[in-house]
Order: C-alpha cells, then sequence, then structure tokens
C-alpha cells in the first residue's frame, strides 16, 4: 500500500498512535510524510495530558510555536516549583521525568553547618548542591506521588551524586537503598564509593586504625564488587534506590531513602544534587 495516497488526516491519525521517536523517523521518507509528522494533531497526543498545568510551575516561561516545539523544548530539564524540582519528557517516548533537588530532600542535620554545607555547583542546574562535612549517621530520604508520574510504566529512581577529593569513610560499610510504594518495598544496599586504591595489600588511607575489626573484615570481603554509583554523561553520578510500575489510576505516595547509619565511623565528601525519576529501559 502506497502511504501517500492516505488522507493527510488518516495518516496523522496513525502517526498518534506511534511514538515521537517513529514520528521523526516517518518525517525523513518524504516531504509529505514531513508535513504530516509535524502536524500538531500528531505532537499534541505525544504531550503530557497535564502539559499545560506542569507548564504554570515553570520557574521561566518557555516560547513555542508548535506542539512539535513545545515537545522538543520540553526534552529539556526544566526548572519548576520554585527551582526545587526539574522537570523533562524522554524524548522516544514522551514520558514524564522528574528530579527533586537536595533541597527537596529529607536530609538528616542537614541544615546543620557542622556537618552539611549548601553551596552552589557549576555543573548542576539547581542553585545549590549539599555537601557532607563530616557525620556518622547519613540518611537521605525524598517523597512523590505517583499522580505526578506516566501511568503504565516501570519507573526507576537514582540518587545524584559526586564524590569529592576530600572523601572518607563512604566505602566502609555499604548504605542500604529503599523505596516504597503502597503495600510495595524494594530493599538493597550499595557502596557509595568504589575501593581503588588499594595496593599490596595494604589498607587504604582513608581507613583509620581505630575502625572496628568487623568493620574491617566486611569492606574486605567486597573489594572487588565494583558496587559503585555509575558516571552519567553530565559529569555527576546515579546510585540506584530502586524501581517500581505506575498503573492507572493510582495516587500513592513514593517514598525513596539512602541510609548508612550502623556504622560509628565518620564520613565525608558526599555531594548530593537530588533525586531524579524516570521510566527505566
Amino acid at each position: 500500500m502506497n502511504f501517500d495516497h492516505l488522507p493527510e488526516d488518516c495518516f496523522a491519525h496513525i502517526l498518534s498512535f506511534t511514538s515521537p521517536g517513529d514520528a521523526c523517523r516517518s518525517s525523513l521518507v518524504s516531504s509529505s510524510f514531513r508535513a504530516t509528522a509535524d502536524a500538531d494533531s500528531v505532537w499534541r497526543k505525544f504531550l503530557p495530558s497535564d502539559h499545560k498545568q506542569i507548564l504554570s510551575r515553570f520557574v521561566s516561561p518557555i516560547a513555542y510555536s508548535s506542539s512539535k516545539d513545545l515537545f522538543m523544548k520540553l526534552c529539556s530539564p526544566n526548572l519548576i516549583d520554585g527551582g526545587d524540582k526539574m522537570f523533562f519528557v524522554e524524548k522516544s517516548t514522551g514520558k514524564k521525568c522528574y528530579m527533586l533537588s537536595a533541597r527537596d530532600l529529607s536530609i538528616s542535620w542537614g541544615s546543620h553547618p557542622l556537618y552539611w554545607t549548601w553551596r552552589p555547583c557549576l555543573q548542576s542546574r539547581f542553585a545549590e548542591v549539599a555537601e557532607l562535612r563530616t557525620i556518622w549517621w547519613l540518611e537521605i530520604c525524598g517523597t512523590t506521588n505517583t499522580q505526578m508520574l506516566s501511568q503504565k510504566t516501570v519507573y526507576g529512581a537514582y540518587l545524584i551524586i559526586k564524590i569529592a577529593n576530600r572523601a572518607y569513610g563512604l566505602d566502609t560499610l555499604p548504605s542500604e537503598v529503599s523505596l516504597e510504594v503502597g503495600s510495595y518495598k524494594s530493599q538493597g544496599s550499595i557502596y557509595l564509593s568504589k575501593r581503588n586504591d588499594i595496593k599490596s595489600g595494604k589498607q587504604a588511607s582513608s581507613e583509620h586504625e581505630h575502625f572496628p575489626k568487623v568493620v574491617r573484615a566486611s569492606r574486605s570481603r567486597v573489594l572487588d564488587e565494583d558496587r559503585g554509583g555509575s558516571k552519567r554523561g553530565d559529569g555527576w553520578m546515579e546510585v540506584e534506590i530502586g524501581s517500581f510500575y505506575n498503573g492507572e489510576c493510582d495516587e500513592k505516595d513514593v517514598r525513596m531513602s539512602l541510609r548508612e547509619v550502623k556504622g560509628v565511623h565518620l564520613k565525608a565528601g558526599l555531594i548530593v544534587e537530588g533525586i531524579e525519576l524516570r521510566p527505566k529501559q
């Protein structure tokens, strides 16, 4: 069948049931395909159903000339809710993504300047990040609601961090990660920093002699597991907290946390940008 013989509105209707990626690819077939693939009736279907409400939360309003132009601009992260959150859509699917800034998280002792400091960071799109000065009780929690997210989608939650050069104590014991949605709960553990400074079986300089033997033994068992955060293209690292399926018409709180409260050793040098929620591939 020759698609060029289809009425334009019929072909546009077909495209609206595909995906943004499919629409972009079809526009390369011919000039007639391009005109239909760029139509507002197609790209309106790819925009979040609540996009007008989301746009009203933008810190800086955006100008756009068409539904496709708006979609493309939403693919870039935009600050919302006074700069405490960030919103963007996944380019290939149009699914909604959010990032909660460090200021939008609950960080134990985060307001105490002896333990945490708040400062600007050139690589962050938020006004400031949180940097751990020194503490033994590490607890970072975030909450959002499933109504903010796209339905029928598996989401992953990721803590976005950096490790400062002066960091210590972050690779001594694993941090516990937890994600809860209603009655569903996932748990796991991960090392925030990898031990890459061990030579000839000697202890790294960051491991102080007063650490309990059980701590040192636990640490030595995971030297080769390589379970730290994953590097991102924006210069940050991400630690997966957990994942969950967001169904239809659900309205539940999503509670995410990272904790390391079992060790009695001091920790420092963790830089927190926020928690990102995005569809899992």
